[in-house]
């Protein structure tokens, strides 16, 4: 079935829809994974105001953090599963950072050494199964510095008790190179601890003493590495797991969904298929009630001309032919007699022509075999198809079809005598059955004549027009006019590599 204007406008809507429906169902599914992250972006918020609050709490006055106590607490948030905030983020890895996004602390998995570098460049890095995120917020921590760990101030602590037992113990007085230490200005001022200004203070001199990272020390390097370890950043490494599970999830739905949807667009379009099937058959079966109607009149018609005519006819050709057989009749009268008698037999032969033409086809449907009907109207046509010595074949499977038997058996008697006027001498014919698909079949006339022109192949089934210098034209008008009333088609097409092909098509296999 070829496919109208209308056709195409409906496919091309179902699939402009359906086109829509994935384009749809993509773009949420990528706004529910964006709204995923945006969700992640907003727990590492929470964790990092939380953390603001913990850093507060923990640290000392003056805004050190000393990092045995900064490990258990973030340890516990990172490893934790009694909060609720950790087991929704999941959180991997916690570090601190300093002015130039360097670690000073680190809690949970250690970092990428390799990525390292690369993950403190930009705000947020997304892997395969995690997120990084620099400095999700601003820490609402001022003044908040780390100490070294305590490995680097014991290191330290040695390396100046190393240097104190290297120095040489003070002489006593009055030896050679001692030195007179001259009594201070003032009683109450109490002298220097020993060891320098660094010593540890004596219990209930009033003096605080001084924190252990600060051993060694002068003010001014004091001063830097307060500055160098100052907290300036926040990275924060969280697992990706729960939001790519939900993504997986909202995928399955809107693959569910988009399956559903092609169903329904193929559905649409099949159903349209058919719903254009079923009003051209109606409108076929309109245009061949329509035709009845109007043979049925043309039959009145017909009968009353047919009486009119033959009588006139028949008188005619009686006078002619007692004329022809009188004795004392010239010769060229007796002659001219008898073309009266052989045109009158042309003029009743084209009126019974016209008359079965005109007459309705009422379809009585039964149960036949095809192959049964073209082997008997084979045999009838057996005397002109030896006359002109051509080959005739009956290929195809053996099918049972719904149709009237005396229509069918004429409309094939005319394909092939139609077929036979046109092959010459030793020509070839073929009469070809197949199904069509399960329901239908069609039925092939096939000959190596000269063919019909590709402008002629609907008009030889007009009435009256006819290519055969002998024929009527009314052979192949019948031919179409029972395959109508049968609701089936028929068609002329080219024959490879010659001749022509009479196709009728829509054959009801009986069930």
């Amino acid at each position: 079935m070829e496919l109208t204007r209308r056709s195409l406008v409906v496919y091309g809507l179902l699939l402009a829809v359906w086109v829509m429906v994935l384009g749809w169902q993509v773009e949420e599914h990528l706004r529910v994974k964006e709204a995923a992250k945006t969700d992640l972006r907003n727990r590492s918020k929470e964790i990092a105001n939380t953390l603001s609050a913990i850093l507060r709490v923990v640290r000392f006055r003056g805004g050190a953090i000393p990092p045995e106590r900064l490990d258990p607490v973030l340890n516990e948030l990172v490893h934790g599963r009694t909060n609720e905030l950790v087991k929704s983020s999941e959180l991997i890895t916690i570090a601190l950072l300093d002015a130039n996004n360097t670690p000073l602390f680190v809690a949970g998995r250690p970092l990428d050494a390799q990525r390292e570098e690369q993950l403190f460049e930009s705000g947020e890095h997304w892997g395969e199964r995690s997120v990084t995120l620099v400095n999700p917020i601003i820490l609402d921590v001022t003044n908040t510095f780390i100490p070294p760990p305590l490995s680097e101030v014991t290191n330290r602590m040695g390396e100046a008790s190393e240097a104190l037992r290297r120095v040489p113990p003070p002489e006593p007085p009055g030896s050679p190179g001692s030195q007179v230490t001259e009594t201070p200005k003032y009683r109450n001022t109490p002298p220097p601890p020993p060891g320098g200004p660094d010593a540890r203070p004596q219990e209930g001199r009033g003096r605080s003493r001084r924190p252990p990272w600060m051993v060694g020390l002068d003010e001014k390097e004091i001063k830097l590495l307060i500055e160098k370890r100052t907290l300036h950043g926040l990275l924060l490494t969280m697992s990706t797991e729960g939001l790519e599970a939900a993504a997986t999830r909202d995928w399955w739905l809107r693959t569910i969904i988009m399956m559903l949807t092609t169903v329904a667009a193929l559905g649409s379009g099949l159903a349209w298929r058919n719903l254009a099937k079923s009003s051209e058959l109606q409108l076929r079966l309109v245009r061949a009630s329509e035709l009845n109607t109007h043979l049925k009149e043309m039959n009145l018609a017909a009968a009353g001309l047919a009486h009119e005519t033959r009588n006139p006819l028949n008188i005619i050709r009686g006078l002619a032919q007692m004329i022809s057989k009188q004795s004392g009749t010239p010769e060229e009268t007796q002659k001219k007699s008898r073309e009266i008698v052989c045109e009158a037999d042309k003029v009743a032969a084209q009126l019974n022509e016209f008359i079965n033409y005109s007459r309705p086809r009422e379809v009585r449907r039964a149960r036949l075999a095809l192959g049964s009907i073209v082997n008997e109207v084979v045999r009838t046509l057996n005397y002109d198809l030896e006359e002109k010595k051509i080959s005739l074949q009956v290929k195809g499977e053996q099918l049972s079809i719904e149709a009237d038997e005396q229509l069918l058996r004429q409309a094939l008697f005319n394909l092939l005598l139609n077929a036979i006027q046109a092959v010459e001498g030793n020509g070839e014919i073929q009469i070809v059955a197949e199904k069509r698909n399960a329901t239908e079949a069609w039925l092939d006339v096939r000959d190596n004549g000269p063919g019909v022109p590709p402008d002629r192949r609907t008009e030889i089934f007009k009435p009256y027009f006819t290519t055969q210098p002998k024929g009527t034209g009314l052979g192949l008008a019948v031919v179409q006019q029972i395959v109508l009333a049968h609701g089936w088609e028929v068609e002329c097409l080219p024959n490879e590599p010659r001749g022509a092909v009479f196709r009728i098509t829509h054959l009801k296999l009986a069930g």
